[in-house]
């Protein structure tokens, strides 16, 4: 697999290859980076259905939903692309705007879905997953604010924190699901029925995934861990882990700069000293300073999860997120 390179500034908008000259007309050039996007209503439409998704993830989702009864493509599988940096091209914009309905990740992660949807495709309807998050989080808060809502242990890390990575929460992926079903269901009554089913058999599976992170926090409670970036901080967090990475490490490897020798020099400890139980390591960004991790922790004799940011071929969505808690639970069994 091609690992990632990302450039600094990740979270900048995404959609530079379009301009007003493309022969899309745009209706308008401006960036809505921070703003929100709403779906548009669902109406039945005559004709086949087409789903356009921003990454393969959440395309398994909706296909999971629509069965045979509608086309899904996603617009990013390539496990090279990075969502935070993507630059849609003017075949993507097309693809979007004449779409049935669209599913994205939202929270700033596909940014260039919100840029299209704003720019051209307003009559779209849509499903915007992070925005699902608060229906689906597991851990009380005081705050449902969708920026800084968290609660920070006696040791100084954050728990409950919002990340964009919210594939990695199996509830969120069944509510994404569900508003899926919705959607198709609005835009196509005749066969409602069945996608709600569908929707219905995909949450039924996806504790599959949710008995595992239940079974690793039931034996694992607090276990200290690491990561090189915070993309399955939801599985660590279902998990009821303790993810003991220095924020300045995790937030510069995410936004592609290098992070400070204290920070990779405090990381490192975590595996010399044998602090933590396991590395949650991220293999489509990976450089030389999280290969240089990778192989500190090895070298210490704590394992290593692998985990992506796209489906590997030939997976599904609850295969992938089966596997990847599976193997954090090996993980923390060998590191006991």
């Amino acid at each position: 697999m091609s690992p990632i390179s990302r450039p600094s500034g990740t979270k900048l908008t995404a959609l530079v290859g379009l301009t007003c000259a493309a022969a899309l007309t745009l209706s308008a050039c401006s960036s809505t980076e921070t703003a929100s996007t709403e779906s548009a209503p669902a109406t039945p439409v005559d004709g086949p259905i087409t789903i356009v998704a921003s990454t393969n993830v959440w395309g398994s989702v909706a296909e999971a939903v629509a069965g045979n009864l509608a086309t899904v493509t996603s617009i990013i599988s390539d496990p090279s692309a990075d969502p935070h940096s993507y630059e849609a091209s003017p075949a993507d914009a097309a693809s979007v705007a004449e779409a049935s309905l669209v599913v994205y990740n939202g929270g700033g992660y596909d940014q260039f879905i919100e840029d299209i949807l704003d720019s051209e495709g307003k009559d779209v309807p849509s499903v915007d997953a992070f925005s699902l998050l608060d229906e689906s989080h597991d851990h009380d808060s005081e705050s449902s604010s969708d920026t800084e809502a968290h609660t920070t242990s006696e040791d100084g890390h954050a728990h409950g924190e919002v990340n964009e990575h919210v594939w990695y929460n199996a509830e969120v992926a069944a509510h994404t699901a569900e508003e899926i079903a919705d959607k198709l269901g609005q835009l196509d009554p005749s066969n409602a029925a069945q996608y709600t089913a569908n929707a219905e058999t995909f949450h039924e599976q996806v504790h599959a995934i949710t008995d595992v992170t239940d079974q690793i926090a039931a034996d694992f409670p607090g276990a200290p861990v690491a990561q090189t970036e915070p993309i399955a901080h939801y599985l660590l967090e279902e998990s009821d882990l303790d993810d003991r990475t220095p924020e300045d490490f995790k937030d510069s490897i995410e936004e592609g700069n290098d992070p400070s020798p204290a920070s990779i020099a405090a990381t490192r400890d975590l595996f010399t000293s044998k602090s933590v139980r396991a590395l949650v390591y991220n293999i489509q960004t990976e450089d030389a300073v999280t290969q240089d991790i990778r192989s500190t922790s090895e070298a210490a004799g704590i394992p290593v999860v692998e985990v992506t940011e796209t489906l590997p071929a030939g997976m599904t969505y609850i295969e992938w997120q089966t596997k990847a808690a599976k193997d954090l639970q090996a993980a923390l069994t060998t590191g006991s």
